[in-house]
């Protein structure tokens, strides 16, 4: 299990990120136009998970904004955006913030994600949602980089995700 704070607060989440050169756990997310999809059907590409607890708060949409714009620029990967969030509220949030870069990703029907990649929040107010995380997993599928941000109300390292690539 990971600790990490929630506005100085510890809390912890079920597990930790996979392992670096490890195989990367396949995952069934919906998009917001509620089809299925998973990691497989991304084989040769890099992907980046971008893993954040909600939409509605203005970290996580600042990620999703800066993945956005981040993602026109790299050749070959592609950016997943994933929370618990309903599908619906990733389609508002990227209509309405001219999202077109990323895919928006949901945990609505499968429920592994968040605890095969380490994710969910066990305890405190935010309990059932992801932390906020990054991995990056190359075209054959092993994880290259991955980064567990401490402190849940702080964005990602963004240009150690990039370097990463």
């Amino acid at each position: 299990m990971a600790s990490i704070t929630l506005k100085g607060n510890p809390i912890n989440t079920v597990g930790n990120l996979p392992e670096v050169g490890a195989t990367a756990p396949d995952f069934n997310l919906t998009k917001t136009d509620l089809s299925d999809f998973s990691l497989s059907e991304f084989s040769g590409k890099t992907v980046i998970l971008n893993i954040f607890p909600s939409l509605d708060t203005p970290t996580c949409a600042a990620s999703v904004r800066k993945f956005n714009v981040e993602a026109s620029k790299l050749d070959n990967t592609v950016v997943v955006c994933a929370s618990v969030d309903l599908p619906f509220a990733h389609k508002r949030f990227c209509t309405t913030e001219g999202i077109e870069n990323v895919v928006s990703a949901s945990e609505l029907r499968a429920r592994a994600f968040g605890e095969d990649y380490g994710v969910r929040i066990a305890d405190g107010p935010l309990a059932g949602v992801f932390s906020r995380a990054v991995v990056v997993i190359d075209g054959s599928g092993k994880v290259k980089y991955t980064q567990q941000v401490p402190e849940i109300v702080d964005e990602p390292d963004y240009s150690a995700v990039l370097s990463a690539l």
